[in-house]
């Protein structure tokens, strides 16, 4: 950054009295602050990077104080930095206002094939950090080895089954998978039985594979009980709020059988648990029935989580999550987004692949099309109904697709409620309004996805400012427009 982005850096964490997930700020006026290392390490691991900021007091409010001396500081950072596996090389910034020095040291993150970064001496287990919020939290075994996976190229979709052959699977569901193969490849055809299963991932070294057991095998939950689907019905937004009966939970059911199954199987828990909503068009007059749920979008992030979730044995004993709360349906997979896949690139970017050999069978079996379409099409089945887009949350743990439903999609008149227009939000806010009323204006069924998605980015923009600025989280904070 240059001098004036470092000041305006500076006025904005004294206007906020926080740090950020990416911004970490340190005294430095009596001297080079002791354990950077975390830090160092948690931002270098994030890919955005981070950026340390010396001279403003964090247990003084934020107050400035300026370092010490910017040239020690800058050095003294810098070892640091080396004593990092891989090294960091940290880009920084002096500035100078009121006769105090401040100094930002800029940490690039780390590509991801090499991470997770770590202090060398710590070891990677016990020196990598991860950034959550305004804390560096030091990594679990499994975020160690999610990024170990990734740079090894572990294929845990063919890991062996010990104790288990192939008189473990369904003999017709297997022979109509390899004839399908056959008919792909019609030079598999000639090859001896042991060869075929080698080549097409049914087993590797002569031992079953996982990814054989899922698709082929009679009841694969007998071996990895886990590894299934627990779909749960719950009757208000947030688990352990019971309904007007006192039911904690409307339905609830352990979803089993091999992949194709237990697909078929949460699209029925689903269908069984929402509504279809009768209307008639108004232009022809003939009646359409409108699913809270469009079950395409439905159908594709069940099958996403089943073919992409993390199948090694640190999560062999966490299953798939299916939650449909009053407002929402979430389902949630072991293991966040592979590779160097991001959010902000779903559905856009050709992403690295966990699970090839799974993903190439189900694509065999006609269960997906493997052609990276399965992300547009939730947003596209979620727009044609005029429901609020797809959220979709990574984690190094987790990966989490949410559908939230538009009660004016159950309406006969079938004119879903227009998304709430950004300048009469504004208007509305010429008034200072509580977080509450704001919800309330904009009448979507989610709060928190109301105020993520409608709200905060206004704030960002400084186009809506808040009445207590550093108070962010008080009960009598008001929003208020700024321009």
């Amino acid at each position: 950054m240059v001098e004036t982005e470092l000041r305006k850096l500076i006025s904005q964490v004294e206007t906020r009295k926080s740090e950020e997930q990416v911004v970490e700020v340190k005294a430095a006026h009596e001297g080079c602050p002791e354990k950077l290392y975390d830090t160092v390490s948690a931002f270098a691991n994030q890919n955005s990077g981070g950026t340390l900021l010396f001279g403003l007091d964090e247990r003084r409010e934020f107050a400035r104080v300026g370092v010490y001396d910017a040239q020690d500081l800058q050095k003294k950072v810098m070892e640091y930095c080396e004593q990092m596996t891989p090294v960091v090389r940290p880009v920084f910034t002096v500035t100078e206002e009121d006769g105090l020095v401040f100094v930002s040291a800029e940490i690039p993150p780390v590509d991801i094939a090499e991470r997770p970064c770590f202090k060398t001496a710590k070891g990677r287990l016990q020196g990598s950090y991860v950034r959550v919020g305004d804390a560096d939290k030091r990594m679990t075994e499994y975020e160690v080895y999610s990024y170990e996976a990734f740079r090894k190229k572990y294929r845990d979709d063919v890991r062996p089954v010990e104790g288990l052959s192939v008189t473990a699977l369904d003999r017709n569901r297997l022979e109509q998978y390899l004839l399908r193969r056959k008919l792909e490849r019609p030079n598999l055809a000639a090859l001896p039985v042991e060869q075929l299963y080698e080549l097409t991932g049914v087993t590797r070294n002569g031992r079953l594979t996982l990814a054989a057991l899922l698709l082929f095998g009679t009841y694969p939950q007998a071996y990895f009980p886990q590894l299934s689907i627990l779909a749960t019905a719950v009757p208000a937004p947030e688990m352990g709020m019971l309904d007007a009966k006192g039911n904690r939970f409307t339905d609830s059911k352990r979803i089993e059988g091999p992949l194709p199954e237990m697909l078929d199987g949460a699209l029925a828990f689903v269908r069984s648990n929402t509504r279809v909503a009768t209307r008639l068009d108004p232009t022809t007059g003939a009646r359409i029935d409108v699913p809270q749920y469009p079950m395409d979008a439905v159908r594709e992030a069940v099958l996403n989580a089943l073919m992409h979730r993390d199948y090694s044995f640190h999560t062999e004993g966490m299953p798939i999550q299916l939650i449909l709360y009053s407002d929402r349906l979430a389902v949630r997979n072991p293991g966040g987004l592979y590779g160097r896949l991001t959010v902000d690139e779903l559905g856009y970017a050709q992403p690295d692949t966990r699970n090839p050999v799974l993903v190439t069978a189900m694509e065999s079996l006609g269960q997906t099309e493997n052609r990276y379409s399965g992300i547009p099409r939730i947003r596209r089945a979620m727009a044609e109904l005029a429901l609020p887009e797809p959220v979709f949350v990574d984690s190094r743990g987790e990966f989490s697709v949410t559908l939230y439903h538009s009660k004016a999609t159950m309406e006969e008149s079938g004119k879903p409620a227009p998304a709430p227009d950004e300048r009469e939000l504004l208007e509305f806010c010429r008034t200072p309004r509580s977080r509450a009323e704001i919800v309330a204006y904009l009448a979507i069924p989610s709060a928190q996805y109301a105020l993520r998605r409608y709200l905060d980015p206004l704030i960002a923009a400084g186009a809506i400012r808040l009445t207590l600025p550093d108070k962010p989280r008080s009960p009598k904070q008001r929003y208020e427009t700024a321009l």
